[in-house]
């Protein structure tokens, strides 16, 4: 007929947690019930991709011992969003259209102006993020002509590189 606030109260149980909501009592015989509930989980990154609820209705002056029941599985979706920042160490640079390299020289200044690029990837949350792979493609060649020079390439925080082929190819 109406609406009503359910008075539920959580607790565990050998291991399992439980939320015990009671409907009221007394009821009529041959009463029917719709209930919805909200239930707010945390905790959920290490759960796989769904979660298992399983519902059963109880009644204390049933004499009868079977008790309805049913299993809701919940997918898990994680939501996360990531962010990639990138800086140029130093932001712009300019080259004489005279200025050629040095062919076959192994220091580091024949070769041109050294340039850093750091680029961080920042989680931004809610949830938290693992596996995450990126690809990073730099133009290093313009035509046949080396466009910039790839000298090394370094990580931080426990990431997994993969180098690149052409990496110091003239070790310099």
């Amino acid at each position: 007929q109406g609406q009503e606030k359910l008075s539920c109260n959580p607790k565990k149980e050998n291991g399992t947690y439980v939320v015990l909501c009671e409907l009221g009592n007394p009821m009529k015989a041959g009463a029917r019930i719709i209930v919805d509930m909200e239930l707010s989980v945390s905790g959920l990154e290490d759960m796989g991709d769904a979660i298992t609820f399983h519902l059963q209705l109880r009644s204390k002056n049933s004499p009868s011992p079977s008790h309805g029941s049913v299993t809701v599985t919940v997918p898990v979706e994680a939501e996360a969003e990531m962010e990639l920042r990138g800086n140029s160490l130093p932001a712009t640079m300019v080259l004489p259209t005279s200025w050629h390299g040095a062919q076959g020289s192994r220091r580091l200044e024949d070769h041109g102006i050294r340039v850093e690029h750091v680029y961080e990837l920042h989680n931004k949350g809610p949830g938290t993020v693992s596996g995450v792979t990126l690809s990073l493609a730099v133009p290093h060649l313009l035509g046949e002509r080396v466009l910039l020079y790839l000298l090394e390439l370094g990580t931080e925080g426990g990431t997994n590189c993969s180098q690149h082929p052409a990496l110091n190819p003239a070790q310099v």
